[in-house]
């Protein structure tokens, strides 16, 4: 398989490799919100998470990590969010340094939620970290928690919010603060897939808006197709991207895309390039 890891500005690739426009719906280009170029991370004990990682984002992109275990996906994510720094290259995210923009929300694996604070003030928590009042911060709060459908449950603790309840708690959090860009974790796979599809649903409908732009990390191919604009595929050892596969068809997405001849073809060539990330295994490291 060709490599195409690194998308130039303004094109992308469908699914047969072509070279297709990433221009909006005015025809101006969409800006550049994440680039990186030649991005090392090396861990003090000397693995090699990820090494020569090539990425640009443009703004209003959802685009899907999707990769085998220890291929650098969270990693990169961290990196990005400024969470962990890197070793080697460049990275910018909305025209700085990473952990210099304020504009990023981020979801975890965990909806990683505080058990004696209320549903209210755990969304609460970022703003009040920047010293916004409790009472500036209520409409705010209240927005967020009615965008993920939990408008009722603002004197709610966490130990009475089912799993499904918790992460949209933690996105809310995450969305608080009004980021231009979302960076979630594979906050989906501990879910049943009925309350997995649904918050699919949730965050697609957030994406488009709230005018995001999304990196999802996963695991499951259906769920990368399902959800993304793009799915970029890593291999490991050391992680970098080895493909990119634009998915471009039936948007807006509903419910019946998954029963589509597209999603299932879709799906059988992102899973294809899944299984030849094997053929990029670096078998000296």
């Amino acid at each position: 398989m060709k490599s195409t890891n690194f998308l130039c500005r303004g094109s992308t690739r469908n699914l047969h490799g072509d070279d297709m426009n990433t221009e909006n719906n005015s025809g101006v280009e969409a800006p550049i919100q994440i680039e990186m170029s030649g991005v090392d991370k090396v861990f003090g004990n000397g693995t090699i998470a990820v090494r020569g990682l090539n990425l640009t984002v443009q703004q209003g992109e959802f685009v899907s990590f999707l990769g085998p275990s220890g291929c650098g996906k969270s990693t990169a994510l961290k990196m990005i969010s400024g969470l962990l720094s890197h070793s080697a290259g460049e990275i910018t995210v909305n025209g700085h340094p990473p952990g210099q923009s304020q504009d990023i929300g981020y979801v975890f694996q965990e909806a990683t939620l505080m058990p004696w604070a209320t549903v209210f003030d755990n969304v609460y928590l970022p703003l009040r970290l920047k010293g916004v009042s409790r009472p500036d911060a209520q409409v705010d709060v209240e927005a967020a928690l009615a965008s993920v459908g939990l408008s009722k449950f603002n004197d709610s603790y966490p130990r009475e919010l089912s799993g499904g309840m918790k992460m949209r708690v933690s996105i809310a959090r995450a969305m608080v603060t009004k980021p231009k860009l979302l960076l979630m974790d594979e906050p989906f796979a501990a879910l049943d897939e009925m309350t997995r599809s649904r918050l699919n649903n949730d965050v697609m409908a957030l994406w488009k808006k709230r005018d995001l732009t999304v990196i999802f990390v996963t695991h499951s191919v259906f769920e990368s197709v399902y959800l993304s604009s793009r799915v970029v595929v890593m291999a490991a050892r050391p992680g970098r991207v080895v493909n990119e596969i634009a998915q471009h068809d039936n948007y807006p997405r509903t419910e019946q895309y998954r029963t589509t001849a597209a999603y299932a073809e879709n799906c059988r060539v992102v899973s294809q390039a899944l299984e030849e990330t094997m053929d990029h295994v670096d078998i000296n490291h």
